[in-house]
């Protein structure tokens, strides 16, 4: 058993919710860890370490949403090429998100230009109403960036979007190339990384391409 504070379940924790997020999130919707409930670690042997969780997620744009999800995360033994494994069972309904999703969406598509933008919040903390699904889409796909580069030792978190820039397409996806940085809380070190992002309303999320940058 670990205590939910403990500094192992905690980071294992952050990291099914943003699998979590990842798997089942969209501009409309996006889940973040509200509080570890429960945790323990099993060793297994010559496999790695499994961690048992119970947590409570919000929903980011509506905090008083909350549903409860129970998760397990395996780290794999030294190899840091083989991302977790992460299961997770969520209890209840997530609140249905088809109308926000659909509203960006067609905003999106009948633009004459292709979006562009920076900052995401401004260095005051500020995003304006009309970058909030843009910031959220990047925190649904940093979900899978994160769940890809992430160890036992690691914690990362969205801080901030650099740049965003839409792609011409022509299907109908929808397709937007980020530059954003992820705080990892454990070494304290803000990391740029880039990442290509598909997203369609009923198809969801896919991340096609991402990769860690230089610090300038």
């Amino acid at each position: 058993e670990l205590p939910p504070s403990h500094h192992a379940a905690t980071r294992a924790a952050a990291l099914a919710a943003c699998y979590l997020s990842y798997r089942r999130g969209s501009p409309g919707r996006c889940l973040a860890l509200q509080a570890v409930r429960s945790g323990r670690r099993q060793d297994i042997d010559g496999i790695g370490h499994k961690y048992y969780l119970e947590l409570v997620l919000e929903d980011v744009v509506d905090k008083d949403s909350t549903v409860n999800c129970t998760a397990e995360v395996l780290h794999h033994l030294g190899n840091k090429n083989i991302a977790p494994d992460v299961q997770f069972t969520i209890e209840g309904e997530l609140k249905n998100t088809d109308e926000a999703d659909n509203m960006f969406y067609n905003r999106i598509k009948s633009l004459d230009k292709e979006l562009v933008a920076e900052n995401i919040p401004d260095n005051h903390g500020n995003i304006s109403p009309e970058m909030e699904p843009i910031r959220l889409l990047a925190w649904v796909a940093s979900g899978y960036v994160i769940w890809q580069n992430s160890t036992e030792n690691t914690k990362f978190q969205l801080a901030q979007i650099k740049h965003v820039k839409q792609v011409k397409r022509n299907d109908e996806y929808l397709e937007f190339d980020y530059m954003i940085l992820l705080h990892e809380m454990v070494s304290q070190e803000i990391i740029p990384w880039q990442m290509t992002v598909l997203w369609h309303p009923q198809h969801g999320v896919q991340v096609t391409r991402e990769s860690r940058q230089l610090k300038h």
